[in-house]
């Protein structure tokens, strides 16, 4: 009877072990997974990034802005896709745009406010991966 509740302590004790072994191994492969992939290179990030050229238009207050944009989407199969998506991404583009005024894109957080919009409304489109950073590469106002 002392010999098999000895018996079972030690298969618990040895069950338990190789359980949080298991658990620490499966955590550290997922774990180096997201390091890997957190961190493109900047020829993956190229690769992956669509050019919006230039856009005219006029804002809500009567000013125009003339900007430009990159994109950058999380795959190349994301960025085909928006490369193909360019009329729907200028529509968003302009749209936004006409709803605000000067004084709403003066400033770091107009534009960091822009750009995820953009970012956002383009997410509610793309169906191949995802818009991870819009960049905004050119910009006037008048």
């Amino acid at each position: 009877m002392k010999k098999n509740k000895l018996l079972t302590i030690m298969l618990i004790i040895l069950i338990t072990i190789t359980l949080i072994g298991v658990v620490i191994f499966v955590l550290l492969t997922q774990f180096n997974k997201q390091n890997s992939s957190l961190n493109p290179t900047i020829d993956e990030i190229i690769e992956a990034s669509v050019d919006v050229p230039e856009i005219t238009t006029n804002l809500a207050d009567n000013n125009f802005v003339k900007l430009t944009l990159k994109i950058q989407t999380d795959s190349k199969n994301a960025a085909e896709e928006l490369t193909k998506r360019d009329f729907q991404t200028n529509n968003i583009v302009i749209q936004e745009l006409s709803e605000m005024t000067e004084e709403d894109l003066q400033g770091k957080q107009g534009k960091i406010l822009f750009e995820s919009t953009i970012k956002s409304k383009l997410n509610e489109l793309m169906q191949e991966g995802e818009v991870q950073q819009v960049y905004i590469t050119s910009y006037i106002i008048q």
